[in-house]
C-alpha cells in the first residue's frame, strides 16, 4: 500500500549505555543533551514512529543493549527484528573497553541483515567523542571506521563521529534521513534552480521538526569555483551548526509558548534569511549580493512553495 511505501523501518542498536536513546530525544522529542542524563535503560525494544516530512514514517525500533536481550535479538526474535529493514544504525562508545565484544555483537546483527534485509543501509556512529581529548578525536575515529569497514564487507557501511554535546549528531542523522527519502535527487536539481532564480549564493531545506538538513542548492556559478572564495563555503560544517542553533533557538521559544515563523541575519559579508516553506519545512536563502531585497526574496519563496508542495508529498 501507499501507507507502507512511506514506512521506513530503522533499526538502532547497540551495547547498554552506548547513547541510543539520548540521541533519539534529542534529535526527535525535543529534549537538550543535558537532559538526557534523566532518561532510564531501554528494556528490550521500544518502538517509536515518527512522521518526518509529513508523509515520510520512521518506525525507530530502539533495541536495548543489554547481553540477554541480544541474545534473543539474535536468535528467537530474529527473523521479526531484522526483516524488512531500510537501516541498521549501529552505535559505539568511543570511550568502553569492551570494543572486542561490541563487534562481536555487531558482526551478528550483520549477519541477520543480509539474511533478512539484504537491502538495508549500513550506519555506524562511533559516539561520546567529547570524551576523547580534541587533538585525538581524528586518529581514533579513523582507526575504529577502518575496522568497522573491514568486518562490514561486502557490505557498504558509512560511519559518523558523534556527540550529543554538538553539532555532529545532526550531521550524522540528516545522512541517515536523506537516504530514505524518495526523491532526493529531484529536490537537489529543483533547489539548485531555485538558487539560480533567487539569486543566492546557497539555499537550504529543514525539516520542520526535528530541523534536519534535507537538501540543498547551490548557484552555477559556485559549483563551477569561479567564486568559489565565497565565505561560507570556507565551514564544510555549516549545515549542521545551523540545524543545531535554529534547533536551541526553537526550544527556547516553545518553553515561552512561541513559535518563531523567520529570521533574518545581516551583516557586512550576506543576508541570510529563514522563513517556513512548505507546512513541514523551513527554507533558508543566503546570499552574499547587497543589492537584493528581502522583499524580492520573499516573493521568490512564496512562488516556490506551490512547485515544492507536490514534490515533498510524494
Amino acid at each position: 500500500t501507499m501507507a507502507d511505501h512511506f514506512s521506513k523501518k530503522v533499526l538502532l542498536m547497540g551495547a547498554h549505555g552506548s547513547g541510543k536513546t539520548s540521541m533519539r530525544s534529542i534529535i526527535f522529542a525535543n529534549y537538550i543533551a543535558s537532559d538526557t542524563s534523566r532518561l532510564g535503560s531501554t528494556v528490550n525494544v521500544e518502538n517509536a514512529a515518527v512522521r518526518f516530512l509529513g508523509n515520510l514514517l520512521l518506525n525507530l525500533w530502539d533495541c536495548g543493549g543489554q547481553e540477554r536481550f541480544f541474545e534473543n535479538y539474535l536468535t528467537s526474535q530474529r527473523e521479526h527484528i531484522f526483516s524488512n529493514v531500510e537501516v541498521l544504525l549501529y552505535v559505539f562508545d568511543v570511550s568502553s573497553e569492551e570494543f572486542e565484544s561490541d563487534l562481536e555483537y555487531y558482526q551478528g546483527a550483520l549477519q541477520a541483515i543480509k539474511e533478512f534485509s539484504p537491502e538495508a543501509k549500513i550506519f555506524c556512529l562511533i559516539h561520546k567523542m567529547d570524551l576523547i581529548s580534541e587533538d585525538e578525536r581524528d586518529e581514533v575515529f579513523l582507526e575504529k571506521r577502518a575496522i568497522l569497514k573491514s568486518i562490514s564487507l561486502p557490505l557498504k557501511m558509512v560511519a559518523f563521529k558523534t556527540s550529543i554535546w554538538d553539532e555532529t549528531l545532526y550531521k550524522a542523522w540528516s545522512r541517515i534521513v536523506h537516504s530514505l527519502i524518495p526523491n532526493a535527487q529531484l529536490l537537489e536539481t529543483n533547489l539548485n534552480r531555485l538558487c539560480s532564480m533567487c539569486e543566492a549564493n546557497e539555499v537550504v531545506l529543514f525539516e520542520k521538526a526535528t530541523f534536519l538538513v534535507i537538501s540543498h542548492g547551490v548557484k552555477k556559478s559556485q559549483n563551477e569555483a569561479n567564486e568559489g572564495d565565497y565565505w561560507c563555503f570556507k565551514d564544510p560544517h555549516r549545515f549542521e551548526k545551523i540545524s543545531n542553533i535554529i534547533k536551541q533557538f526553537k526550544l527556547s521559544c516553545l518553553k515561552l509558548n512561541s513559535q518563531f515563523q523567520s529570521i533574518q541575519i545581516r551583516n557586512s559579508n550576506y543576508h541570510a534569511y529563514i522563513d517556513e516553506f512548505t507546512p513541514n519545512t523551513y527554507l533558508m536563502v543566503v546570499l552574499s549580493d547587497p543589492t537584493i531585497q528581502p522583499s524580492v526574496i520573499g516573493l521568490n519563496i512564496k512562488a516556490a512553495r506551490r512547485h515544492f508542495e507536490p514534490l515533498l508529498a510524494t
